[in-house]
This record gives C-alpha cells, structure tokens and sequence, in this order.
C-alpha cells in the first residue's frame, strides 16, 4: 500500500463499521485503541486465511494516525500481506473513514502487522504446515 495514497484501495475491504459513541476517549473523538483493535483483526482475518489455522499477533509497527474519527463515520479496513516467513507473516493495513455528510472517503491510520501461526499446542507453527 503506498505511505500517501491519493485515492481509497480498490481491493475489497476486510471490515467495515461505524465508529459510535461509546467508542471515543474523553475528548470525544474516536480512542485510537478501538481503531487499532479493529486494524488487528483485518489483519488477522488474512493471517488466519493465509496460515490455515489460529494465528497470533506478536508486533505491530510503522503505525500512524492521521486524521481523527468522529461519532457517526464509516470506518474501513483495507488489508494487504506483505511477506510470509516460515511461521510469520507480515499484513499492512489501512482504515479510511468516510464522513455521514461527504462522499469522499479520507485514510485515517496506516500500520503494518505481524501474526505468528500458532499450532494446537499453542506453540508457533510452519505457516504451511
């Protein structure tokens, strides 16, 4: 995904939600912790698809926040894998937010996310495997 993208992914989105009240921090806006939850589990929905099993996040990095939410806005998750390892793997993903009274949709966070195949002993596992 590009570090300044000029339009909203093409690619279908992962989750799609709306931000509501009881997801914001004393000022009001929408708690960055909601949104990076959310993030967590676009990711995770393509770990989990990718590795074939339970996967678990053990890193998140390169996140930033760059516009707020608001009460009312769609918020959407793009997803995008960006390397496999042996048991790990690597998923970049976006959340744009699309006001209730404008059309064009604004990126708000970008960050890049690492899962960890887990196996049923709850140990890391080959991701093909």
């Amino acid at each position: 995904m590009a570090d300044q993208p000029n339009a909203c992914p093409t690619t279908p989105p992962v989750i799609r939600t709306i931000a509501m009240p009881a997801d914001t921090n004393p000022e009001g806006d929408i708690f960055g912790g909601w949104l990076m939850s959310h993030m967590d589990l676009a990711g995770a929905t393509l770990a989990f698809d990718l590795a074939k099993g339970r996967c678990a996040t053990v890193a998140v990095s390169e996140i930033t926040f760059l516009n707020p939410v608001f009460v009312g806005d769609e918020v959407t998750m793009f997803a995008e894998v960006l390397n496999v390892g042996r048991t790990s793997i690597r998923v970049a993903v976006e959340a744009w937010r699309r006001r209730r009274d404008a059309s064009e949709p604004q990126q708000v966070t970008k960050g890049v996310f690492v899962y960890v195949a887990i196996g049923a002993d709850r140990q890391p596992r080959a991701v093909n495997g």
